[in-house]
């Protein structure tokens, strides 16, 4: 793959969704430009909501609080001592600017933006810090032997819940040779929380530390998660919101660390058993072998809430090459019915966007 040579400023330039900037490889010698700082960004930049959880809006931010979040992603990073950094993350996106762009920036190392996920690795030196999207650990398992050949190997992701593969990553480098860190956060708020871990299971939540609950909470009591930080973005025409409700439910375990108990859209209650269909969604992929899968929450006129199955399925197989019986077990409770895709729409950080259920006879298929 040939990555073109960009200086910063060539970078920076365009916008963070240039499609010079978007979509193509380019690598940038940020080690080379000591002189870069906070003033090369315009003072307000645009991003927008994915579309996951309601209509696609322009939010704003603004340049100078956005290099500092990028120094506080850089410092979270530095225990691995970079030397390079690899991204695939799309920079139009507010994690894909940060990392891809400004997280390097501010670490001084090269950077390469890859758009996409075939072709050889490149050459990045002896311990990259690579920027993830769900995929990623796929690919990198993919490329055991590049991984293999470095000293170390630092992650930094975001996005939607972490998957099943991201563990068998850890577990084929070893905690020796490995660093994932965890960054949770949206367009409408930038980083809140973070978490580093290198084996086992995965520590709580830390808050960023110029962020802050809004309003007490009661530990271990389950609440929305709401904060207060001076990186809140604001919409046009309007000042800069005093604090910022999440879409996430939580559990505080002290004044600034705290349990993730699940999206408040994904979380559904079948027959009194309470379901967190995004942890469901990668319990479930461990037994299906297929493409992609989804779990949807519709409502029953008999027990109100309840799950639907979407299976993308792989080249080449049939519905009954998967083993659903298991997938089922696994589960806890039976969808009320599995529905046969082409594809399953995401977006470019794996989140699921608004999907409408097939209708169809050739669409689905009764799960019994």
């Amino acid at each position: 793959m040939a990555y073109a040579e960009l200086t910063p400023r060539e970078l920076l330039a365009p916008g963070f969704a240039a499609p010079e900037v978007t979509g193509r490889a380019w690598r940038v010698r940020w080690d080379r430009a000591p002189g870069i700082g906070a003033g090369e960004l315009p003072d307000v930049v645009d991003f927008h909501t994915s579309g996951t959880t309601g209509p696609r809006r322009k939010w704003r931010r603004y340049g100078p609080r956005m290099w500092d979040e990028a120094g506080m992603l850089a410092e979270l990073v530095a225990p691995g001592r970079p030397d390079a950094a690899l991204s695939f993350v799309p920079p139009a996106h507010l994690f894909g600017a940060l990392a891809t762009v400004l997280v390097p920036a501010r670490l001084g190392v090269p950077a390469w933006y890859r758009d996409g996920f075939f072709g050889t690795m490149p050459d990045v030196g002896a311990r990259p810090v690579v920027m993830a999207t769900p995929w990623i650990f796929e690919l990198l398992l993919r490329h055991l032997d590049w991984a293999r050949g470095l000293d170390h190997l630092t992650v930094l992701y975001s996005g939607a819940m972490l998957p099943a593969t991201a563990g068998d990553l850890l577990r084929e480098l070893g905690p020796d040779r490995v660093l994932l860190v965890e960054v949770l956060g949206s367009t409408e708020a930038g980083g809140v929380a973070t978490r580093a871990w290198r084996e086992g299971e995965p520590p709580a939540w830390q808050l960023f530390p110029d962020v802050e609950f809004a309003g007490p909470v009661t530990v271990g009591a389950e609440t929305p998660l709401a904060v207060t930080s001076p990186r809140l973005a604001f919409r046009p025409g309007e000042p800069v919101p005093g604090s910022w409700e999440a879409d996430d439910r939580v559990v505080p375990l002290g004044a600034r660390s705290f349990r993730h108990a699940g999206r408040a859209g994904r979380l559904v209650k079948v027959n009194g058993r309470r379901i967190n269909l995004d942890a469901a969604e990668y319990t479930l992929r461990a037994v299906l072998d297929c493409a992609d899968l989804a779990l949807l929450p519709v409502t029953d006129p008999k027990i109100g809430e309840h799950v639907e199955l979407l299976v993308a399925l792989a080249p080449g197989t049939e519905v009954a090459d998967l083993d659903l019986a298991a997938a089922f077990a696994r589960l806890g409770v039976r969808p009320r019915r599995l529905h046969v895709v082409p594809r399953i729409d995401r977006s470019a950080l794996g989140k699921l966007r608004h999907v409408p259920i097939p209708t169809t006879p050739d669409e689905e298929v009764t799960a019994r």
